[in-house]
C-alpha cells in the first residue's frame, strides 16, 4: 500500500512562470507605490505658501488654538455618525 503513494508517483506541481509574483509580493509592491505617491503629495503641500505649509505656520504660533479648533470639528464629525 505504502508503495501506491510514494514520492515518485506524485508529480511535483511548479509555478507556471517562475517570474509570476506571489500574492504578498504583489501587496507590497502596490503598498509602497501607495505611500511614494501620498508621500509625494504631502511634499507638494508643504511647498511655500501651499495648504500644509500655511497650516504648520498657524499651529507652531499658536497650539492651544489649533487644538480647540481640531477637538471641536473632532466632535462635529463624530456627531454625525
Amino acid at each position: 500500500m505504502s508503495d501506491e503513494f510514494s514520492a515518485a508517483d506524485v508529480p511535483s506541481i511548479q509555478p507556471d512562470d517562475p517570474s509570476d509574483k506571489s500574492t504578498a509580493e504583489k501587496a507590497a509592491e502596490g503598498i509602497k507605490a501607495a505611500s511614494k505617491g501620498v508621500s509625494g503629495a504631502i511634499n507638494a503641500g508643504r511647498e511655500p505658501g501651499m495648504p500644509l505649509d500655511t497650516l504648520a505656520r498657524l499651529v507652531r504660533e499658536a497650539p492651544l488654538p489649533s487644538l480647540l479648533v481640531a477637538f471641536l470639528l473632532g466632535v462635529i464629525v463624530a456627531r454625525r455618525r
